[in-house]
């Protein structure tokens, strides 16, 4: 099964589900009115709009519960469709269990005795919720699907295929998606971005022995221990003690929270800086 867009994780799917789906869950009740629902949040005491409001209060704790700590790690994790769709019915199956209880609470505290049971009270709320809740969750999850963009289709020539040291196919990548390549004793490190994440692989191989690949592709020695990708580059600049740096893209990608480790600057050997600049 597909793993789901990442929109679905981000933070304004966190927003739109704590407070679109108890807001739906509160209006839905209150435009509608069905009579079963109606009978048992008034507890004849004319408690129908607290009782509704305390429910509405259920859901949105819950959901901040289980939502905002996962919307934290979304980076560190790859759900597929079924771990989501799972992932609701069990929140759905929580609400409907809290909401259950503090019904059957409620009741009974109204009354004075014990006279309504927590499991006959679990499968009208079991009703309720489900047949409410189903649809903005639904409605949520076709609208971060359709806002997630399509992947860009790679053609051939345009991938790099990286080879370690044994001749061993290791990484594919498109050359658009390297950022830049940095040496690291007996290892280079290729920084890339996949989607909308920013991710670096270890290579063992040597920075001369993967230059003519990197340069088919229009990925260019910049110094010593540096090739990088002129697409990425957003600036040449010189710093206070005449060095030449290479400003990256990379800053807009730490903006969006999709990485920290990058370097946001590479620094450009002036034999190399001519070359470069008639790249940009």
């Amino acid at each position: 099964m597909a793993s789901i867009p990442q929109k679905l994780l981000s933070v304004p799917s966190l927003l739109a589900h704590i407070l679109i789906i108890p807001a739906f869950y509160l209006f839905f009740v209150l435009i509608y009115r069905p009579s079963w629902m109606i009978d048992m949040l008034d507890m004849h005491a004319d408690m129908m709009i607290f009782n509704l409001l305390m429910l509405m209060c259920i859901v949105l704790g819950i959901l901040c519960a289980s939502r905002i700590p996962v919307t934290c790690v979304r980076k560190r994790l790859n759900l597929r469709w079924l771990h989501y769709i799972l992932w609701s019915l069990t929140e759905i199956g929580i609400i409907t269990a809290f909401s259950a209880l503090y019904l059957t609470l409620m009741n009974n505290y109204l009354l004075g005795e014990v006279v309504t049971s927590y499991f006959g009270t679990l499968g009208w709320t079991a009703a309720m919720t489900g047949s409410i809740l189903l649809y903005p969750y639904t409605l949520l999850g076709f609208i971060f699907t359709l806002l997630q963009k399509p992947e860009e289709t790679v053609q051939e020539d345009e991938l790099v295929r990286f080879q370690d040291s044994t001749g061993q196919l290791k990484l594919v990548l498109a050359s658009s998606a390297i950022v830049y390549v940095e040496a690291s004793t007996n290892y280079v490190i290729i920084k890339y971005t996949e989607g909308e994440r920013l991710r670096d692989y270890q290579l063992r191989n040597s920075m001369k022995a993967i230059e003519p690949l990197l340069a088919k592709h229009g990925i260019t020695r910049c110094q010593r221990s540096y090739f990088i990708n002129p697409k990425h580059v957003t600036a040449l600049r010189k710093d206070k003690e005449g060095v030449i740096l290479a400003e990256l893209d990379t800053a807009a990608l730490q903006e969006r929270n999709l990485t920290s480790s990058a370097l946001r600057i590479i620094p450009v050997s002036p034999r190399y800086y001519d070359e470069l600049s008639k790249m940009l």
